[in-house]
């Protein structure tokens, strides 16, 4: 669980963390506790994730599956526990309106999947504790709506929470009125939080998965309870979808754009079945598939969703879109014919969303390389929120992008993990897409603020039959500036740099290499030779070569760092197989 083993998941104490060994408050007013203080609360992460319940709706789809008692009796008996240990405002799950919004979705799919069995009536309807808690709940997230820095996949998620539970739970006099509100606040902040390409505003990949998961659920749950959501919102649900699917490279891997910290609406599978799968499958199963879209395993959601939903279908004409604009996000790819698809996005787009941006990164004009599904040039990924300060500001920095840095500080000034007090401004400059070669071009005044102020312009071209990507970065200053170009390789790439030149090697998807090298690919990087590099592996002091490939998790990769005063042009070429 979120890099973690939790073998306490069977018989949880609901406010321990296993990284730390902290036990949060369990009896102090929640007002009062601060959850940002890992000394009080211990990995905030590891003590709400446990709660979200996503293990129950596990094994309630399990009791649905199987009809095995034990499966039922476990969920029951975990459900019974939070629920007396628990009580309205007290201690520090009452902290978080968006653990409050899961936890509502998390319970009423167990009431669901569980319904034909013959106790849950007595686990539900007819237990005084479900029914306070319940209504805790729905009162709590009624009076305390996210707003301002917060109105983001916070706000969504306490108002899908809300209407999930106000439909599926319709047993309280307030219950028709915390509908109509939720699916207001829906659709009004739903709205607010999108692009109108459909890309998500916080330009965090992996929320914007989170968000199409919990609008998914709560408009489903509107339409079949009533009062439905409107077309537009069913418009924009499909467009968001579309712009998933779009963002996918040919193998089904999402961009690792921003934070993610593979928050989950609901959970019936495994826990370690594709997210995206299943959060677009589940789409496809309501408002059915684009014309281009792959086929999706999505699992059992799209199932259930798909049965409750019943048919509606809303009807697309566009083709797959290449480029969000207003998002700032650029796809280049090769052409099938030319073998192995490389996959490229580049960075173009506004810092983050609002103010704070607080799930951005400092990597205006980065880019992602991929070969086939594999990492060649890796964002390195977010790895934690709390409790390792140093390790947060590395995996947001620019230092930790494959993009350029001026004068040792980061684009983008921050002001603590989750805010930034000055957002480096992105100007377009122009894309073209051509059957054989794809060119974006844009560039940053992050730099301007410095004492020599800088621009940095950035082109990188995809040139499919040749197979090579080329970036071109220069540097627009008065005078010379001292200035490092990083290159971060996936994990599993190899990295031999001679001089200027770095040769790369890394096993074919799915395969394991041998001692004859079968299964291996190979590539070369040319890089700019008026620049030392040098190459940085898993290093701790300073921080370099690293990357995260789950929340809470971090692996060794290997770093390429160019250093040098500059005030010119620099070409790097990736040639690829």
């Amino acid at each position: 669980m979120l890099g973690t083993q939790r073998p306490d998941s069977a018989d949880p104490d609901w406010f321990h963390d296993p990284i730390t060994g902290r036990r949060a408050p369990d009896g102090l007013l929640a007002f009062r506790v601060n959850h940002r203080d890992e000394t009080e609360t211990g990995n905030i992460k590891q003590v709400w994730e446990l709660s979200r319940h996503h293990h129950l709706t596990v094994l309630a789809c399990a009791w649905w599956l199987t009809r095995e008692e034990r499966y039922a009796d476990a969920t029951a008996r975990q459900l019974r526990s939070w629920w007396q240990a628990n009580p309205f405002l007290s201690g520090v799950h009452w902290t978080s309106g968006i653990e409050a919004g899961v936890r509502l979705i998390s319970w009423a799919w167990c009431r669901r999947l569980l319904d034909e069995w013959p106790k849950v009536g007595d686990l539900f309807e007819d237990n005084d504790d479900a029914l306070r808690q319940i209504a805790w709940h729905q009162e709590f997230l009624a009076a305390f709506v996210s707003r301002g820095s917060s109105a983001n996949n916070h706000v969504i998620a306490e108002a899908a929470g809300q209407l999930v539970a106000a439909c599926a739970f319709p047993w309280y006099e307030r219950s028709a009125k915390w509908r109509r509100d939720a699916l207001a606040l829906l659709e009004r902040e739903l709205a607010a939080n999108t692009f109108a390409s459909g890309v998500n505003r916080e330009l965090a990949s992996d929320y914007h998965r989170f968000v199409v998961e919990l609008a998914l659920l709560a408009a489903i749950e509107a339409d079949s309870n009533g009062p439905s959501a409107s077309e537009a919102t069913w418009q924009l649900l499909t467009r968001m979808l579309d712009a998933g699917v779009a963002m996918l490279d040919g193998t089904g891997r999402p961009p690792r754009q921003g934070d993610g910290d593979e928050g989950r609406a609901l959970l019936v599978d495994d826990a370690d079945h594709d997210p995206w799968a299943a959060a677009l499958a589940a789409g496809a199963a309501v408002a059915g598939p684009a014309e281009w879209w792959p086929r999706l395993d999505g699992g059992v959601l799209p199932v259930l969703l798909g049965a409750l939903a019943g048919p509606r279908r809303v009807v697309r004409r566009e083709p797959r879109p290449q480029s969000f604009p207003d998002a700032g996000i650029v796809l280049l790819r090769s052409a099938a014919e030319d073998g192995r698809e490389i996959w490229c996005r580049c960075d173009e787009g506004p810092h983050g969303f609002l103010s704070i941006a607080a799930h951005a990164h400092a990597d205006a004009l980065s880019i992602e390389v991929r070969h086939d599904g594999v990492d060649i040039l890796a964002d390195p990924g977010t790895y934690c929120y709390h409790g390792e300060p140093e390790w947060r500001a590395w995996f947001r920095s620019t230092a930790a992008h494959n993009t350029l840095e001026v004068g040792g500080v980061d684009q983008s000034e921050s002001g603590g993990p989750f805010l930034w007090t000055r957002h480096a401004r992105i100007t377009a400059l122009g894309t073209e897409f051509g059957r054989q070669t794809q060119t974006w071009t844009a560039q940053h005044d992050g730099y301007r603020r410095l004492a020599t102020p800088a621009v940095h312009r950035r082109s990188v071209t995809l040139n499919s039959p040749e197979r090579t990507v080329t970036v071109h970065d220069t540097i627009q200053a008065d005078s010379e500036v001292s200035l490092r170009l990083f290159w971060h390789f996936g994990p599993s790439v190899s990295v031999e740099l001679d001089g200027t030149t770095a040769r790369l090697s890394w096993p074919t998807r799915g395969e394991t290499t041998d001692e004859s090298g079968q299964g291996q690919l190979s590539g070369t990087m040319r890089l700019p030779e008026s620049l030392q590099w040098s190459a940085h592996r898993g290093e701790l002091d300073p921080i370099s070569g690293w990357y995260s490939p789950a929340f809470g998790r971090r692996v060794e990769t290997t770093s390429l760092v160019g250093r040098g005063p500059g005030l010119s042009r620099f070409v790097t070429v990736l040639q690829l197989p």
